[in-house]
């Protein structure tokens, strides 16, 4: 039986998607955002279910994507091929793409899109890849602990795949914290609008369980309206479109990384770490 990262349960009203990979500060292994997705789909389709939380076991929401997974198994973009001989993977840009536009942007745009409203639980460290998972909830709830950072710059990327941060920042916040790769807490996320209300560390479930209770008395199809008349109007600014050529943008990093190392990304993982810790 294949280990399980996702707990759900469905109780009043309310689905609760929990990231249970806690070992690992519930970093996304390819297997973890598949069944992720399949939770997601899940509450989704469930009439009884108005509103859906996700939140994270363990210290951390998310590290983000699972690099050390991702290098070995050569599931991203890799033939496989030399991994029995212990050889790194041979890589290629339509592998790569295929797989990241799927899981990295179709799966975020999909959980944007559910017609229910969607609160995010964020404690600790939410990087990279975390924010595909919190920017497509139409609430964020942090606790005091929390930051939110996407230094994949060090990386020789321009910043992760679900290009969020020009709407959720502002476009100038947004290129201070690619630019620079440091990390936002939890209350400055809250002055720029990311986060909806920041609590302590403790008080985060409860006050997110509560925060739900009360939006699953509304009428299902006047919050489905609401919902899609912010979405809409996003879309009609142009945040759909914009989402999309940003994928394509990322992209690019994936190819010059290629070339110049045969990895989809370049390996200065040390400067990425000092940024995070700062």
């Amino acid at each position: 039986m294949s280990e399980s990262f996702i707990e759900y349960e469905a109780a009043e009203r309310i689905a609760t998607i929990t990231l249970n990979r806690p070992q690992a500060a519930n970093a996304q292994t390819l297997e973890l955002l598949d069944e992720l997705d399949g939770a997601w789909r899940r509450a989704a389709a469930d009439p009884d279910v108005r509103v859906i939380i996700l939140q994270a076991n363990g210290r951390h929401f998310s590290a983000g994507h699972d690099i050390k997974g991702v290098g070995a198994s050569g599931d991203v973009g890799g033939t496989g091929d030399g991994n029995e001989n212990g050889q790194q993977p041979s890589w290629t840009l339509a592998g790569i793409y295929e797989i990241e536009a799927k899981r990295f942007l179709e799966y975020s745009l999909r959980w944007r899109n559910v017609p229910k409203p969607s609160i995010a639980a964020v404690q600790g460290v939410c990087i990279s890849g975390g924010l595909l998972l919190c920017w497509p909830c139409d609430l964020i709830l942090a606790a005091d602990n929390a930051t939110f950072s996407d230094p994949v710059v060090n990386m020789g990327i321009g910043g992760v795949e679900y290009h969020g941060h020009t709407w959720e920042l502002g476009a100038r916040k947004a290129k201070e914290l690619l630019f620079t790769g440091r990390k936002m807490d939890a209350y400055e996320a809250e002055r720029v609008g990311m986060v909806n209300r920041v609590v302590p560390l403790d008080e985060l479930r409860p006050a997110t369980r509560e925060l739900a209770e009360q939006i699953a008395q509304m009428h299902p199809f006047a919050l489905r309206q609401a919902k899609r008349a912010v979405n809409q109007t996003l879309d009609v600014q142009g945040f759909y479109a914009a989402v999309q050529s940003v994928f394509d943008i990322h992209q690019t990093g994936h190819g010059h990384a290629l070339s110049e190392s045969g990895l989809p990304f370049l390996l200065l993982l040390d400067g990425m770490k000092a940024r995070i810790g700062k």
